[in-house]
């Protein structure tokens, strides 16, 4: 639907239930006491049946999945599903995980020391030993089942605070994907791995790349920077490695995420998010726009400080967004995904996919513009003045919808009509008053062969 690939889910692993000034807090997801499959979410069979429904229309899922700990210590507690545990005393029951499959109490303070940032517990979070086989067993039973289901492959949080090479010895015992869902023959999980790595500490993102992709903090940084009034769209013209990121076929890259998009993690005041909707529209577009790196589209929540968790009612059940007339949701839920120049724009990099970037354009300050072969063009205007040029768009000629400003419908553009000419040249305008700083057509937004029939 709307040309999305994937979907990444959160936890699906039983999680510790925590009550905090009469909220449950969105991180409860990431403290586990088990790795049964329930959650504040659903349970195990509507889980699977989840994950059928979107193999069947080509929507693979990924899962989120936590191997480097279980919950924080405290007296007993109780899980979603109903487990519990003396998490004080590292004695989780339900998987069973007991005090002597963790590492040793201590906390992370120096970044500059791998040992203690692999060693010892993040944030109090008990801290697994992921060299012992009886913890490797048990979760590559976990992933091994999730694949069963019909899983196409993990985000690893946390990787960060894992050995690599334990995580690489867990990964290998993972089983192909499973062909009954309709993979391909000896197709492998797509792994991805939270690897904060800003620079200048211990732990590099390198050390990970013999296990998977790495989420790429550092373009979140400086996307979020340059969109965010920072420095000037110009600068953007050799965006990739060039930047110090991870090369595009190690990455995942994103605007935001559902931590950092809170202040937490990399990139502090730096982080774009839906607050400010008009720069983090223009961010998400040049992104998809942007052959760098594999794209992760955040889809979100209203919240008014970090802690908040996802709309629910005061007993703690989630509610279910409501659809608007617009397709873009209601009761609390942002649903970015939803948003039409954002689901527009994954049309657009669908469009051009497998073309190289060309006929850079820039004004020596916040406009800029280009071209992804001869199937798509896009400019972005972050100057506090119109953007109106004659453009080369390297699109055959004919009249085309702006996808940013309007859908197509019936063979009609419902924003704004862009002619290009003979010779692959057409008028772009944005002015900076619009809602929106962008403007993209490409070859599956072509209304007319002919400008101006």
């Amino acid at each position: 639907p709307k040309g999305y690939g994937a979907v990444q889910v959160s936890p699906v692993t039983e999680n510790v239930v925590v009550w905090t000034g009469g909220q449950r807090p969105w991180w409860e997801r990431y403290q586990p006491i088990s790795y049964r499959l329930v959650t504040r979410s659903g349970n195990e069979e509507e889980f699977r049946n989840m994950v059928r429904r979107c193999n069947r229309v080509g929507v693979r899922t990924y899962v989120d999945v936590i191997l480097n700990h279980m919950s924080a210590g405290s007296a007993n507690v109780g899980g979603t599903g109903g487990s519990s545990a003396n998490t004080g005393a590292k004695d989780y029951p339900a998987v069973p995980f007991h005090n002597n499959n963790f590492h040793s109490t201590c906390a992370v303070n120096n970044y500059n020391n791998a040992n203690e940032v692999r060693n010892c517990e993040v944030v109090g979070l008990q801290d697994l030993d992921g060299s012992q086989q009886e913890v490797r067993d048990r979760q590559v039973e976990l992933l091994n089942r999730l694949i069963s289901m019909g899983v196409a492959g993990f985000r690893v949080d946390a990787a960060k605070h894992m050995w690599p090479e334990d995580l690489k010895a867990i990964m290998e015992r993972v089983n192909n994907l499973s062909e009954e869902h309709g993979f391909a023959p000896n197709s492998r999980p797509l792994i991805y791995q939270e690897v904060i790595d800003l620079g200048g500490e211990a732990v590099s993102y390198k050390e990970y790349l013999g296990v998977g992709r790495v989420l790429d903090f550092r373009y979140s940084s400086e996307i979020g920077r340059v969109f965010g009034g920072n420095d000037k769209l110009r600068w953007l013209v050799n965006w990739g490695p060039a930047w110090n990121f991870p090369d595009g076929m190690e990455s995942v890259v994103f605007v935001d995420n559902h931590d950092n998009q809170r202040g937490h993690g990399a990139g502090g005041s730096n982080i774009l998010t839906y607050k400010r909707s008009k720069q983090y529209k223009m961010a998400v577009a040049f992104m998809l726009a942007h052959p760098h790196g594999l794209k992760r589209i955040m889809s979100s929540y209203a919240f008014d400080y970090s802690d908040q968790g996802p709309p629910a009612t005061q007993e703690g059940q989630l509610i279910s967004p409501s659809i608007n007339a617009d397709d873009s949701c209601g009761s609390g839920w942002i649903c970015e995904h939803r948003w039409r120049q954002i689901y527009n724009m994954v049309g657009f990099s669908n469009a051009v996919v497998m073309t190289k970037l060309t006929n850079w354009w820039d004004n020596q300050s916040n406009q800029i513009a280009f071209c992804r072969g001869n199937k798509g063009f896009v400019a972005f205007n972050n100057d506090g003045y119109d953007l109106d040029q004659t453009l080369q768009t390297c699109l055959p000629p004919g009249n085309y919808c702006d996808v940013i400003s309007g859908n197509m419908k019936d063979g009609r553009c419902l924003g704004k009509t862009v002619s290009v000419q003979a010779d692959g040249r057409a008028r772009i305008v944005i002015r900076s008053n619009e809602d929106d700083g962008v403007l993209a057509i490409h070859v599956n937004a072509r209304l007319s062969a002919a400008p101006g029939a």
